[in-house]
C-alpha cells in the first residue's frame, strides 16, 4: 500500500523534496505558511494543498518538516491548528529543520505521550542536493522507527544514518556545522594570502585541490568567491543561527570551541554590513575589505 506523507514547509529545502517524494509515487499533502508557494508546487507535482498543518497531516502515515527554526517547528507541531493533535496513533514526525537538541527531546517527549514516534533528521547539502535528491541526512530516534521511514527519506537522500537516540541528528549536524565554518574560514585565508603574494589564485585551487587541501568548498566556491559573488547558497543568517545553538550546546557539554566562537563574530561582522544574505563563503570579504581600508 502506497504511504501517505506529509510536507510542512516548503522553503528552498522543503520544496524540492516533497517534490521528490511525489515523483516517488508517494500521496503527498503539502503546507506552507505562505499558501501562494504551496500553489505554485502543485503546479509543479502531484499532490494536495492544505491550509493548515492539521489538515494536511490527517491519515498521513509519516509527517515531514523542514520550517526555519525552533519557534518555526513549535507553530506548526502544536496549539489547535498544529500536527500533533491531528496526527494518527503511530504515524511518524520527521524533523528535516536544523534546530536545538533540546527541542528535538521535547518533541520526542510530547510524541510519546501521544502514542506518536519522532525522528530529528537535520540534512546537509543545500538547494543543489536537495533539487538533486542527493542530502546527507542525520537522523536521532528509535531504530525500529528509523528503519521505516529510511525507504522514503532515500526519495531524496544519498547518505541517511541513525546516530542514535532523540537529538543525536542535531548534534551531529552540529558537528557538521563547526567543520564547515573552519574549512570557510580556511579557504578564505588561503585565496586571501594567494591573491596578496600576486600568485594566480585559480592555479593555485588547481593545484592544492588535487591534494589534502581539497574540500567541497574548495571545489564548488573558490571561482565565486575569487569573483565577489555571494548571492546564492546557505546564507549568513542561517549560518549565524546554526553556530549559535552549537555554541549553546557546547556551553552545556564542555567542548571548547575557541576557532567556531570567533568565526561567528566573523559572519556576526558580516551581518553587521548588511549582507546576512550572502552566502557563507562570503568570509574572504572580510579581509579584502581590511586590506583595502589599510591600503587608503
Amino acid at each position: 500500500m502506497t504511504k501517505k506523507v506529509a510536507f510542512l514547509g516548503l522553503g528552498v529545502m522543503g520544496y524540492p523534496m516533497a517534490g521528490h517524494l511525489s515523483n516517488s509515487g508517494f500521496e503527498v499533502s503539502v503546507y506552507n505558511r505562505t499558501q501562494v508557494k504551496a500553489e505554485d508546487w502543485l503546479k509543479q507535482y502531484a499532490g494536495t494543498l492544505a491550509s493548515t498543518p492539521a489538515q494536511a497531516v490527517i491519515n498521513a502515515d509519516i509527517v515531514f518538516s523542514c520550517v526555519g527554526e525552533d519557534d518555526d517547528v513549535r507553530q506548526v507541531c502544536y496549539g489547535e491548528v498544529g500536527a500533533l493533535d491531528a496526527m494518527k496513533p503511530g504515524s511518524v514526525l520527521v524533523d528535516h529543520t536544523t534546530a536545538s537538541a533540546l527541542l528535538a527531546r521535547e518533541i520526542n517527549d510530547v510524541c510519546e505521550a501521544r502514542q506518536l514516534h519522532f525522528i530529528d533528521a537535520p540534512v546537509s547539502g543545500g538547494q543543489q542536493g536537495a533539487e538533486h535528491g542527493r542530502l546527507t541526512v542525520m537522523c536521532g530516534g528509535n531504530q525500529t522507527v528509523f528503519d521505516d521511514v529510511l525507504p522514503v527519506i532515500e526519495s531524496y537522500a544519498q547518505t541517511v544514518k541513525l546516530m542514535g537516540p532523540a537529538g543525536a541528528g542535531q548534534l551531529c549536524k552540529m558537528v557538521n556545522q563547526i567543520c564547515i565554518a573552519g574549512i570557510v574560514q580556511g579557504l578564505a585565508e588561503g585565496l586571501h594570502f594567494a591573491k596578496s603574494t600576486g600568485l594566480d589564485a585559480e592555479k593555485v585551487v588547481e593545484v592544492i585541490s588535487k591534494g589534502a587541501a581539497q574540500s567541497w568548498q574548495m571545489e564548488n566556491r573558490h571561482l565565486t568567491m575569487l569573483a565577489g559573488e555571494y548571492e546564492h547558497g546557505f546564507a549568513v543568517d542561517w549560518m549565524r543561527k546554526d553556530l549559535g545553538m552549537v555554541l549553546s550546546e557546547a556551553r552545556e557539554n564542555g567542548a571548547q570551541l575557541p576557532i567556531t566562537a570567533l568565526i561567528d563574530q566573523f559572519y556576526a561582522d558580516i551581518q553587521a554590513q548588511g549582507r546576512g544574505r550572502w552566502d557563507t563563503s562570503s568570509l574572504l570579504t572580510r579581509l579584502t575589505d581590511n586590506n583595502k581600508t589599510r591600503q587608503r
